[in-house]
């Protein structure tokens, strides 16, 4: 097996947690939970499958994969971070196998693809595939950043490559559950944005690059986006993903998550930040004051998200 140890953290996912931890199995037993106090049968399956779990109790994402991070009980060369609801396909285990011992000193980060299945249907176009994740890298050279949204693993030296085969994304959850975590999701994104503008805090991200990683693209993209009017934004943004990156071709399944993931939220977003705007003006401070009161969060310069 690899020299390679796994990062998951979970809440309430019974679902996914087997499908996941046995697509793992081909390259590692070593696999570490940091569960946020489910109330499902997930610890208990977890641990059937041999996983390690502790629980934490849940702050934001970055937080708590960096307590994986900090806390695992695993001395592995390498880490990985997954997803509950996602799995390895064999052929992405088998190169992990075969080429993770096989890399010089020099190149601390390993990029996978993901593809995105939505009522079983692969998402392949508006942009939507390959999606470059950096989810490999050498213990001690990589951490969480510390966004409120979009968080990545920002390595602290040395080179990245791309292996060839896929991870899957594949929630079998309803819509109903879809839409609940979205509407959860659009106040993290409006203090993303916000954050663009008002420089809430001073935390170090990934840096912004057209030309560079995925992650980079995305973030300097995100900011190109955050200058543009609201409520138009959404519908140039959908524009782009079902007609110029012919998302269309993905047929009536890939409609409804186009629109849904590149409209429906993106639009949600931007009338949630109205709102703020409605509220509080565009003081930075009154908006501080604004996100503390309503929301518990604590936007202030340095401190963590």
């Amino acid at each position: 097996m690899a020299d390679v140890s796994v990062i998951i953290l979970t809440h309430n996912e019974e679902k996914h947690i087997a499908r996941c931890l046995q697509s793992l199995h081909p390259f590692t037993d070593k696999v570490f939970i940091v569960d946020s106090f489910s109330t499902d049968r997930t610890v208990e399956i977890a641990r059937s499958l041999g996983a390690t779990v502790v629980q934490n109790p849940w702050v934001n994402y970055a937080i708590q994969f960096n307590y994986g991070i900090d806390n695992t009980p695993f001395k592995t060369a390498w880490l990985m971070r997954m997803d509950a609801d996602e799995y390895v396909l064999p052929e992405l285990a088998e190169e992990i196998n075969q080429r993770l011992v096989t890399l010089s000193e020099d190149i601390s980060g390993i990029y996978v693809k993901r593809r995105v299945l939505f009522f079983d249907k692969w998402i392949r176009h508006g942009s939507y595939y390959p999606i470059w994740l950096l989810r490999l890298w050498r213990r001690q050279q990589g951490i969480c950043e510390e966004t409120w949204m979009d968080e990545h693993i920002k390595l602290s030296q040395g080179k990245s490559i791309q292996f060839q085969h896929d991870l899957v994304d594949h929630n079998l959850n309803d819509l109903t559950w879809w839409t609940q975590k979205h509407n959860n999701y659009a106040i993290r994104e409006v203090i993303d944005l916000l954050n663009i503008k008002y420089n809430f805090d001073k935390t170090q991200r990934v840096e912004p690059k057209l030309f560079g990683s995925q992650e980079q693209r995305i973030r300097y993209l995100k900011i190109q986006y955050a200058s543009l009017p609201l409520f138009t934004r959404p519908f140039l943004y959908f524009f782009y993903r079902y007609f110029v990156r012919l998302g269309f071709l993905d047929g009536q399944k890939g409609l409804i998550w186009h629109f849904l993931q590149g409209l429906w939220y993106r639009f949600l977003v931007d009338a949630k930040m109205f709102e703020v705007y409605f509220h509080a003006g565009r003081d930075k401070q009154a908006i501080i004051q604004f996100f503390r009161t309503h929301y518990g969060k604590d936007l202030s310069p340095n401190n963590r998200p």
